[in-house]
């Protein structure tokens, strides 16, 4: 599961559009919307400081969070945010509302594990990683952290396809076809011989 839920406070926005989106930037608020969940969507403003550390965590994207509105609650998942492209300061962000059977589409990164344990990246392989992160369909109550790929017993030449990660119950990929998530891959000095003989005789 991903990491643990968090609550923000936000306050109603009367007017939209970039004038009062400007003054409440300059009033360290960002501009933001709830939606979704055959409801009206609801404009809101939260605390820069707040929303920025939360994306800096981590988990931004794949954490459902609570949003207290004028002591209204509502459960959401961030579905996009904008950064200043030049500051680098959150801009606007929009979430989606959730409930106990809301499928999402999210990204989920990717973990390689047992590296060590790899023939191929100990006689000098590379590991050329393909997808960084898998987009898949699964309910917005269970969003896996990350999946793990390992890469025990991996040789150069091998390939890692999605059919050998374990994905949670009710988690299914979003591209219907066992795609590759990397491959290792021969250094263009090519490989240590011996140490490869060495490997084949232990």
């Amino acid at each position: 599961m991903s990491q643990e839920t968090y609550e923000l406070k936000a306050e109603a926005r009367e007017r939209v559009g970039k004038g009062s989106a400007r003054e409440l930037r300059r009033n360290g608020l960002i501009p933001a919307v709830i939606y979704g969940d055959k409801q009206a969507p609801i404009a809101i403003a939260l605390n820069t400081n707040e929303v920025t550390k939360r994306i800096h965590a981590g988990g931004f994207m794949t954490t459902v969070a609570t949003i207290e509105v004028d002591g209204k609650k509502y459960k959401v998942l961030p579905k996009d945010y904008q950064l200043d492209p030049v500051r680098d300061f959150t801009m606007h962000v929009d979430f989606l509302r959730v409930s106990g059977n809301t499928q999402v589409t999210v990204e989920i990164p990717v973990h390689f594990i047992n590296e060590e344990k790899s023939q191929g990246l100990k006689v000098g392989g590379v590991l050329n990683i393909v997808r960084h992160s898998v987009e898949v369909h699964c309910p917005a109550d269970a969003i896996p952290e990350f999946f793990d790929v390992d890469l025990g017993g991996k040789k150069i030449g091998d390939s890692i396809h999605i059919s050998e990660v374990t994905l949670p119950k009710g988690v299914t990929t979003v591209i219907d076809r066992d795609f590759t998530i990397a491959t290792i891959v021969a250094p263009a000095a090519g490989v240590d011989e011996s140490a490869e003989e060495g490997e084949a005789e232990a």
